[in-house]
């Protein structure tokens, strides 16, 4: 199908010019794949300055709805299905992409499922469990900026429900999110999803940058969600230093949302260093419990300011919002079992140590990796990220490449095509010795042969 020409697309500003776009695809008017008119041809068909027509297109970028293709110009987002987190259709490769725990270090809820028995609970009861809330609370508080007895706490059904929840009280569509990127998958499927755009800000081993930072605020980003330890992709954990660097950026942002997703918690080797400050107005911590006690336990606990908190208690209401009383209590009988809190420091070490053997290995075979926590490994290559996984497929193995952690959209600055990642994320605790010292030599090969 063509792209349209004169009036199809219109609007004065970059806003207007992106929602007509935008109507344009919803309305089947544009389909997957289509051209968009170039740049130049669209400032000059609308009668608009050649930076108004790229702005609207970066809109359309940072939402998802577009993707540059360098000379081949910008294109409506294909509707295929994006890449998520877990297991893949792996076939007979070794598959060390997946970034899931290890079945074998999460404990038997066989025991806490009995103990979940109890009265049945009715509509229009407290969201919380009792015995739940009070071992909540003393998860959370000594890592927010208020008071044990003046913390606020709510539920949601995981990490990512968390994080949706959130971004839907506090914003509106087309407001501008702040991501690390790389960034998690569902992060940021949720935040296009919901109709927000995001603002790439670049990490480093010690997590967001405070320049990267600063600069989405001062674009107008409306919400920060960052990772304190354990960032996914990446491994990067917050110094003491950064999170002192990055709460003075923040510190001209009072009323900005600052969510901080400490979804590695009880396993991460780092301690955590918060950014939200006692001046701070809006912030969210959120823990879940999937990578220690399991996925299928969705279940998060959010420490919020009392704002926060009651708006999000509006969807947190008996009937479909609330969170089961029965995931709150096998939950909390989990975690205070201490054969379960044992099995959960067993594999928090456990995972440290494969990551560091195999980054050992990588070594030996000169590929440096700097040393991260968490359940993977973000391994910086000299060559491509795609040509290297298929050459590692040509030798049994499925790794996952940092293009699909990017937040650029395939579109860079001035509209041209981001260049190709250069890492992959590699998840290696369920190989044996042997398995590694192979993963490692096969991976130097495929970097060789792939220039």
């Amino acid at each position: 199908m063509p792209a349209p020409t004169g009036p199809a697309i219109s609007g004065s500003t970059a806003a207007e010019i992106a929602d007509s776009i935008r109507a344009l695809i919803e309305r089947g008017a544009l389909s997957p794949g289509d051209a968009l008119p170039p740049v130049r041809s669209l400032a000059q068909q609308l009668g608009v300055n050649r930076n108004t027509a790229t702005a609207a297109y970066r809109r359309l970028a940072e939402s998802g709805a577009v993707r540059s293709q360098g000379r081949a110009g910008t294109h409506v987002a294909s509707a295929a299905v994006p890449a998520r987190e877990g297991y893949t259709e792996a076939g007979a490769l070794r598959d060390v992409a997946a970034g899931n725990p290890s079945p074998a270090l999460i404990p038997d809820l066989r025991a806490a499922l009995a103990a979940a028995a109890g009265r049945p609970v009715l509509y229009g009861e407290a969201a919380f469990d009792p015995g739940f809330e009070d071992w909540a609370r003393a998860w959370m508080a000594p890592d927010v900026p208020v008071p044990a007895d003046e913390l606020s706490l709510s539920l949601a059904g995981g990490a990512v429900d968390a994080l949706e929840r959130l971004l839907a009280q506090a914003l509106m569509r087309d407001d501008l999110v702040a991501l690390e990127d790389p960034c998690f998958l569902a992060s940021i499927h949720t935040v296009r999803l919901g109709g927000y755009r995001a603002l790439p800000v670049p990490m480093d081993e010690e997590g967001m940058t405070p320049d990267g930072l600063r600069a989405a605020l001062e674009q107008g980003a409306r919400a920060v969600v960052c990772t304190p330890r354990a960032q996914n992709p990446t491994g990067a954990s917050r110094t003491a230093a950064r999170a002192a660097q990055l709460r003075e950026v923040l510190a001209d942002h009072p009323y900005v949302l600052v969510i901080e997703d400490d979804y590695y918690s009880l396993l991460s080797r780092r301690p955590f260093h918060p950014i939200i400050g006692p001046e701070h107005r809006r912030w969210a911590l959120v823990r879940s419990v999937s990578k220690f006690a399991g996925p299928d336990l969705c279940l998060a606990v959010l420490a919020t300011d009392p704002r926060t908190a009651q708006r999000l208690s509006l969807r947190l209401g008996a009937g479909t919002t609330w969170v089961s009383h029965l995931l709150q209590r096998i939950g909390h009988a989990v975690l205070r079992d201490p054969a379960a809190r044992e099995l959960i420091e067993e594999a928090g070490a456990l995972y440290a140590r494969r990551n560091a053997e195999f980054a050992r290995l990588l070594g030996a075979q000169g590929i440096e990796v700097p040393p991260g926590d968490g359940l993977s490994l973000w391994v910086p290559l000299r060559a491509p990220a795609q040509q290297v996984a298929h050459q590692l497929m040509r030798r049994g193995w499925l790794a996952r490449t940092g293009d699909e952690f990017r937040l650029d959209a395939g579109t860079g600055q001035g509209g041209e095509a981001a260049p190709p990642s250069r890492h992959l994320r590699l998840t290696v605790h369920e190989l044996e010795h042997a398995e590694a010292e192979r993963l490692a030599a096969d991976l130097a090969a495929a970097i060789a042969e792939s220039g």
